[in-house]
């Protein structure tokens, strides 16, 4: 029987689901039309996703760009299909490299800078995912991002407040290319003001025109080792011409007569497919959907997967415990006996480390009429990345290399060629084989945590994927430190402090309580045509919307 939903919500939200046939939802609305004007040029959600994805590259850059990673999880029609394109490090790149030139006391690479760069993948993913599913020419894909650039577009409130944070951290404007690029004024735009990204349209151009070979082996590429070997990088072309994306099989969790998909390790997707694992031993479903029980159940598990993930969670070759460990039912079972009902606990596993980095990432979703759905994410990590910028292309560089460790006994131990532990997840859920919903939830470790809650208010709820977004969200932090959003409950927030959580509550949504999107295919049940179409939405917490035709 498909999913009964309540259109009455109890929140102050500001948004309502949007219904059509084909859909896509971004967290900017320039960058969902985009995606729209593949779908009615004929094109697919591949297409519109892809579209879409490069958009966001130029109407939100303080969490993505063009040298951004990237991850997807696709139903075809028939099946379903992961591709991990996270980077890879320069084959330079060993503990010893690191220790002379930033000294033998380094935890791990350095946040920003050349250093801090791996091998960006969202252009190849970009560049495959077109090539094995793709309708139109991919130079048409490209076409709205390269407008929107060289024309400009008005800064809105959201991207506004994370640009204006960025231009305050002197390590980032240290950078070189950063300022000219994203300070043209010196400080960053004003909501409403005009920006053009002029060197981006034209990396686009060629990107387009060479279905992204130009990336990797062309101009931009002698473009990025140029400025690498100028500025002390190790990036080298043969690190970009030898990189490909990994087409993967997702993992899953079953939960409450559907399937919760992930992309594999080298990801923290499987955090979330852990604590479902968890929550299986409790009756979720007979507990207040805004109540303190069933908060601090979840709050608990999500303790429990992150202790396991932190400790052994790498590129896969390094792990000491596979997957398939981590999650068998039995392991599961043992570890949701540690759950107390009536008190916090802190579960001795793991490094959370620096919980209050705030992430750059963005999340989209486009589904056709056809039956095609995609769930795909690209993130630049923190803030802006690396702050490395390349001007005429106006390529911004991730620095997912702090991802990596220098400690010796680490399975997330840097090494050439190898990924590091990653935090964007795209997410897929099913329902006897057949698709039911792509979604995501972008914001760092928040990720899997925003995963969990909305899917539960749903399953559980029948709280319909706009009401599960415009809930309040609570966040694990360390320890027993959580925060929660200004507007839950306050019977909750004193629920969970009677049982041992040490909370603080943020009004700062956008950065610390994620932002997702949604799609959820109103036949499910069904994999060919989407004959009732979709119900799309799109998180408040940022400037983005869902359309639809």
């Amino acid at each position: 029987m498909p999913q009964q939903f309540s259109f009455h919500t109890p929140y102050a939200s500001t948004r309502l689901p949007v219904f059509a046939h084909n859909v896509v939802a971004s967290s900017h609305p320039l960058a969902a039309q985009a995606g729209l004007r593949m779908l009615a040029a004929g094109g697919n959600a591949v297409d519109a996703a892809i579209a879409t994805a490069a958009a966001m590259t130029v109407v939100e850059p303080c969490s993505n760009g063009l040298g951004s990673d990237a991850f997807c999880i696709l139903w075809d029609g028939q099946q379903l299909h992961g591709l991990n394109a996270s980077g890879r490090a320069p084959v330079a790149w060993t503990p010893d490299y690191f220790q002379r030139k930033h000294g033998t006391g380094a935890g791990a690479p350095p946040v920003r800078g050349w250093d801090a760069v791996t091998v960006p993948g969202a252009v190849a993913a970009w560049a495959v995912l077109h090539q094995r599913f793709g309708r139109l020419p991919f130079a048409d894909l490209m076409a709205p991002a390269a407008d929107i650039a060289e024309r400009g577009y008005a800064v809105p409130v959201v991207v506004h407040q994370k640009w204006a944070a960025a231009a305050r951290v002197q390590a980032l404007v240290e950078q070189p290319g950063f300022a000219q690029t994203f300070l043209p004024k010196g400080r960053a735009p004003e909501v409403g003001e005009l920006f053009r990204m002029p060197g981006a349209a034209r990396a686009l151009h060629a990107i387009g025109a060479t279905a992204g070979r130009a990336f990797y082996e062309g101009e931009i590429a002698q473009a990025l080792v140029g400025a690498a070997q100028a500025q002390g990088g190790a990036m080298a072309l043969a690190d970009l011409a030898g990189y490909q994306p990994e087409w993967v099989t997702p993992i899953a969790q079953g939960y409450g007569g559907h399937h919760l998909h992930e992309i594999p390790p080298n990801g923290q997707g499987i955090t979330a497919l852990i604590a479902l694992g968890l929550l299986q031993h409790f009756d979720i479903a007979s507990l207040p959907v805004d109540g303190a029980e069933a908060q601090h159940l979840q709050i608990e598990a999500i303790k429990l997967a992150f202790a396991d993930v932190y400790r052994f969670v790498a590129e896969p070759a390094s792990m000491a415990m596979p997957a398939e460990a981590l999650l068998d039912p039995a392991y599961l079972a043992r570890r949701a006996q540690l759950i107390d009902p009536q008190r916090a606990q802190v579960f001795q596993a793991g490094s959370p480390g620096d919980v209050h980095r705030r992430g750059g990432t963005i999340y989209l979703t486009a589904a056709d009429e056809r039956g095609m759905m995609v769930s795909f994410i690209q993130s630049n990590y923190m803030g802006f990345g690396s702050g490395v910028v390349i001007p005429e292309y106006g390529v911004s560089l991730q620095n997912r290399g702090h991802g990596f460790s220098l400690a010796p006994a680490s399975p997330n131990l840097v090494a050439p060629g190898k990924r590091p532990f990653h935090t964007i997840i795209p997410a897929f859920l099913t329902k006897d084989g057949l698709p039911v919903m792509s979604f995501g939830v972008m914001g760092a470790n928040m990720q899997p945590q925003g995963h969990v809650q909305t899917l539960l208010r749903m399953l559980h709820h029948g709280q319909n994927p706009q009401t599960a977004c415009d809930a309040p969200r609570w966040r694990f932090n360390q320890g027993l430190s959580i925060n929660v959003e200004a507007h839950t409950p306050a019977e909750a927030v004193q629920g969970l402090r009677e049982r041992g959580h040490q909370i603080e509550a943020l009004s700062d949504s956008y950065q610390d309580f994620g932002a997702g999107q949604f799609i959820w295919r109103l036949d499910e049940g069904t994999g060919g045509a989407a004959e009732r179409g979709y119900l799309a939405a799109s998180d408040p917490r940022r400037d983005g919307a869902a359309v639809g035709i």
